[in-house]
């Protein structure tokens, strides 16, 4: 499977993330030839137990988030940020988990934008929503190098694409930038060969990334 890295957009102290700035990113992608292959959309769910004795709650992971990859229709990923843990199971899981009323979705958020080819490369640009609401919460950007698998040979000329990239962003004088924090992949026992376990992993850190974003603003206002 084709390697890729997440990114998330970090607004500069003071400012918010708006459709405009979206917008100014799609148009950076198509001013370096992108071509704008159609639309994608992955949803991330944090869940919580249903519980029948509070007392038990100490016992059930704190952060319990699901997601759903475009690329993997039939599967859905369990992440466990807290315990280092990655799980692949059936999408059915989901109806399994309703009916059994073991967990319940606590908050949805669906990122969900334009794809676009741009030479070996794909880049999917996005918007963060809750599901059932168009209130912005952040932009996610996913660059695929299509040719290597690898995560240890693609460094190279995935730092390469990166800096062009973000020079290229930098001359629209955005009030903000793409951070790209890798997490340590061998920590959920994922090896050097790219799997959509990893894409889940980096959705994880990247949704507790703009948690932590927005808290920070919220806490500044106050």
């Amino acid at each position: 499977m084709p390697l890729k890295w997440v990114f998330n957009w970090q607004p500069n102290a003071g400012s918010t993330v708006n459709s405009q700035i979206l917008n100014e990113v799609s148009q950076c992608v198509e001013s370096m030839n992108g071509v704008k292959e159609g639309r994608w959309k992955a949803t991330l769910t944090f869940y919580k137990p249903m519980l029948r004795d509070q007392a038990l709650a100490a016992e059930f992971p704190r952060e319990f988030i699901g997601i759903s990859l475009p690329e993997q229709p039939n599967k859905y990923y369990f992440i466990l940020r807290g315990n280092k843990i990655v799980l692949e199971a059936d999408s059915s899981i989901q109806l399994i988990m309703e009916k059994l009323q073991s967990y319940k979705s606590r908050v949805a958020l669906n990122f969900e934008g334009f794809q676009y080819q741009l030479g070996d490369f794909q880049l999917r640009v996005g918007k963060v929503v809750p599901t059932h609401s168009e209130n912005l919460r952040g932009i996610v950007m996913e660059v695929e190098y299509l040719p290597i698998s690898s995560l240890e040979k693609s460094k190279q000329i995935m730092d390469e694409f990166v800096e062009i990239w973000q020079e290229a962003v930098s001359k629209r004088s955005l009030p903000g930038h793409f951070m790209h924090i890798e997490p340590n992949f061998s920590e959920y026992g994922l090896a050097d060969h790219y799997t959509s376990q990893h894409t889940a992993v980096q959705y994880a850190h990247v949704m507790g990334h703009l948690i932590a974003t927005v808290q920070a603003v919220q806490a500044g206002r106050n």
